[in-house]
C-alpha cells in the first residue's frame, strides 16, 4: 500500500461537528470506501469573503494526479487467475461467472495503461483549474507567471498539463513554465528513509493484523462466488481475493467503464465498511500521526513544507507573483495535510481512535486531492499578509488564532511551521 498539541480541544471539537459518521456516509455512497481510489468530489461550500481590502494575489499548491488505472498488473491478473482456475474446475456460481466477466473487461480496458491517467482524471484537473481561476481571478490577471512542477511520473505530468491548458485557455497572456525532473524530487516526492524505518514496527504490524483477523471474514463472499467452498479454502487465498476484488470494485469509478458495470454490489454494506476501515488504519499508520510509531510520519514532507515557505516568501516581494503549482501523489498530500495539521488531521492518535476523532482518509486524499494556500494583501506595501488554506478546495482550519474566519496571518503560519520543523530536526540530531 502504496507533535504538537496547539488548541487540541478546539480542533477535536471542530472535527466532532461532522453530521454523519463514516459508516453512514459510506452506506449512502459506497464509492467513499475507495479511500485513495475515490474519484474527486467537487467542492460543495461557498468560500468566506476576505477581510475588507484584502485581495488574493498568490497561490501555492500541491496536488495529486487525477483518477488513474490500478498500478500493478497483478491488481487485475491475480484475481483473474483465481477466478479462471475456478471456472475450469466448474465451481463458479452464476455470480462468480458474472464477476469473472467484469474483471476481464476491466483488465482489457486497463491493458498497457497501468497507472496511467484516465479521461476522468484529466477532466478533474481541468475543472480544478477552472474553479481556481474563477474563484481567484486577481491571481491570474494579465501576463503573470505560473510556475508548475510535476514528479517524473506520467500521470502527474499529464495532470499538470491539463491544469495549465485550462488556465491558458482562460487567459492566453499567462507566462507559464513547467517541468518534471529528478532535480526536484527531493521535495516533490521525497523518499525519506528516516521516517520509513520507524513506520512498520512491531506495534503497528500487530495492530493491523489483529484488526484484520478479528473483523475481515470472507466466508459469505466466497460462498456467493464458489459453489464448492472446500475448493476455495484449498485453492483461493480467500482474504487476499476479497481485498483484490474490493480494490477493483472501488476503482471502477475512475474510468469510463463506470458507465458500463459495477462490482461493489457483490459486497454487503458491513463488508464494505470493514474493508474501508482496514484501509483507513493502514494509510494512517503509513503517513499519519500514529502514536504507535512515534507520530512522526508526516515529517516525511518536511522538505516540501520548507520549499513552500521559501518560495512563498520570495513571491511576496513581487507585486503580481501568480501561482506555484506542484503535482505529485497522495503519499505527499496526506502527510503534508497532517504536518500542517489541517482540520486537526495532525493530532497524534492511536489507530483505534480514528473515526471518533474524525480521521477519515477519503476526506483527505481522493484522486486529484490538493492543498491550496491562498495569499491576501491590499497592495505590495501591505506587510500584514493573510493566508487561507483549502483542502480539496474546501476551507480548512489550522491550530492557530485566526484573524477572521479561515484567514490566518502568514507570519503566524510560517513561525508555527518552522518551529515544528526545527524541533523535529533537533530531535533527530539528538538520536
Amino acid at each position: 500500500m502504496k507533535r504538537l498539541f496547539l488548541f487540541l480541544p478546539l480542533a477535536l471539537f471542530c472535527l466532532s461537528l461532522s453530521a454523519q459518521t463514516a459508516r453512514e456516509e459510506i452506506a449512502a455512497d459506497a464509492n467513499l470506501a475507495g479511500s485513495n481510489y475515490l474519484a474527486y468530489p467537487a467542492p460543495k461550500k461557498n468560500l468566506t469573503a476576505a477581510p475588507q481590502g484584502k485581495k488574493p494575489f498568490y497561490i501555492s499548491h500541491y496536488g495529486r494526479h487525477g483518477s488513474r488505472y490500478l498500478i500493478e498488473s497483478g491488481d487485475y491478473q491475480n484475481p483473474l487467475r483465481t477466478l479462471r482456475k475456478a471456472k475450469t474446475a466448474g465451481v463458479l456460481t452464476d455470480l462468480g461467472k458474472d464477476v469473472l466477466q467484469k474483471v476481464e473487461e476491466m483488465e482489457s480496458e486497463s491493458r498497457n495503461r497501468l497507472g496511467e491517467l484516465t479521461e476522468l482524471g484529466a477532466l478533474q484537473h481541468r475543472q480544478i483549474a477552472n474553479r481556481m481561476f474563477t474563484r481567484f481571478p486577481d491571481v491570474f490577471k494579465g501576463n503573470v507567471h505560473i510556475d508548475a512542477k510535476s514528479t517524473v511520473v506520467i500521470r502527474c505530468i499529464l495532470s499538470m498539463e491539463n491544469e495549465l491548458l485550462e488556465l491558458t485557455r482562460l487567459n492566453p497572456e499567462l507566462q507559464v513554465s513547467h517541468d518534471a525532473s529528478e532535480h526536484d524530487m527531493y521535495y516533490m516526492n521525497f523518499n525519506d528513509k528516516k521516517t520509513t524505518r520507524n513506520r512498520h514496527n512491531k506495534e503497528t504490524k500487530n495492530f493491523l493484523e489483529n484488526f484484520e483477523n478479528s473483523n475481515l471474514n470472507p466466508a459469505r463472499l466466497m460462498a456467493s462466488l464458489f459453489s464448492d467452498t472446500d475448493w476455495s479454502h484449498t485453492y483461493a487465498n480467500e482474504r487476499t481475493l476479497m481485498r483484490e476484488l474490493f480494490s477493483l470494485a472501488v476503482t471502477v469509478q475512475n474510468s469510463e467503464i463506470r458507465h458500463k458495470l459495477s462490482l461493489i454490489d457483490i459486497f454487503t454494506k458491513d463488508e464494505i465498511y470493514v474493508l474501508w476501515r482496514l484501509h483507513n488504519i493502514g494509510w494512517f499508520q503509513e503517513y499519519g500521526p500514529n502514536t504507535l510509531n512515534g507520530a512522526t510520519q508526516p515529517f516525511s514532507q518536511r522538505n516540501l513544507l520548507r520549499k513552500i515557505i521559501h518560495e512563498a516568501d520570495s513571491c511576496l516581494q513581487i507585486e503580481h507573483p501568480g501561482a506555484t503549482l506542484r503535482f505529485g501523489h497522495e503519499t505527499m498530500v496526506l502527510p503534508l495535510t497532517c504536518l500542517l495539521n489541517l482540520n486537526g488531521y495532525g493530532n497524534p492518535l492511536s489507530p483505534d481512535k480514528l473515526e471518533e476523532n474524525g480521521w477519515i482518509n477519503y476526506r483527505i486524499f481522493p484522486m486529484a486531492a490538493n492543498v491550496q494556500i491562498i495569499f491576501y494583501r491590499k497592495n505590495l506595501q501591505d506587510k500584514d499578509v493573510l493566508v487561507k488554506f483549502l483542502l480539496n478546495e474546501e476551507e480548512a482550519t489550522l491550530p492557530l488564532s485566526a484573524v477572521s474566519g479561515p484567514y490566518y496571518r502568514w507570519n503566524d503560519v510560517k513561525d508555527y511551521c518552522l518551529k515544528k520543523l526545527d524541533d523535529y530536526e533537533k530531535e533527530l540530531e539528538r538520536q
